[in-house]
């Protein structure tokens, strides 16, 4: 598996993680009573709360990644060379040499953010479409934010799947 595609992986597998505890945090102090499902106030600071705490958490992440990816590569090299102790030169060379970027991760890049994009426009429009059937405003945030997060997680998914398929010019 590429450095790409683990790095995929690890964004869609953390973002879901943060979708599924916002939705526990926010929905569980609606049904106790702390916060009415019309307060637009709390939703607000909910939505944006977990939108730092997912960025804080992102960045955190991907440097456990890194540190991780560094440590599976100098295993291997000690590994494959056991009599050469592991060089850290040779470990920054591997590291830079998975991490190029081509022409194929530039378009796989371009197509998967078209998807994530359609579905997060749309979930933007259904949010816009809730205010006019007259759901509350907190629904309209609701649906923006879950669409927006849904979106990045299905761009992800998108480039896995071109990934291991391949890509086509044309």
């Amino acid at each position: 598996m590429s450095y790409k595609e683990k790095q995929t992986i690890v964004s869609i597998l953390s973002g879901l993680l943060l979708l599924v505890i916002y939705s526990f945090y926010a929905f569980s102090k609606v049904q106790s009573g702390v916060a009415s499902p019309d307060d637009m106030k709390y939703w607000a600071t909910a939505i944006l709360t977990f939108i730092v705490i997912g960025i804080v958490a992102m960045i955190i992440i991907q440097i456990i990644f890194h540190i991780l990816l560094s440590i599976s590569i100098a295993v291997k090299s000690e590994v494959q060379n056991d009599s050469d102790p592991c060089n850290e030169q040779d470990i920054e060379k591997t590291i830079a040499l998975e991490m190029v970027e081509d022409e194929m991760d530039k378009l796989i890049e371009l197509k998967a953010m078209r998807v994530g994009f359609i579905i997060a426009g749309i979930g933007f429009v259904l949010s816009l479409i809730s205010l006019v059937l007259e759901y509350s405003p907190a629904v309209m945030l609701n649906i923006a934010f879950f669409s927006f997060s849904i979106g990045s997680m299905i761009e992800g998914i998108v480039k896995l799947f071109y990934y291991k398929r391949g890509i086509q010019n044309g």
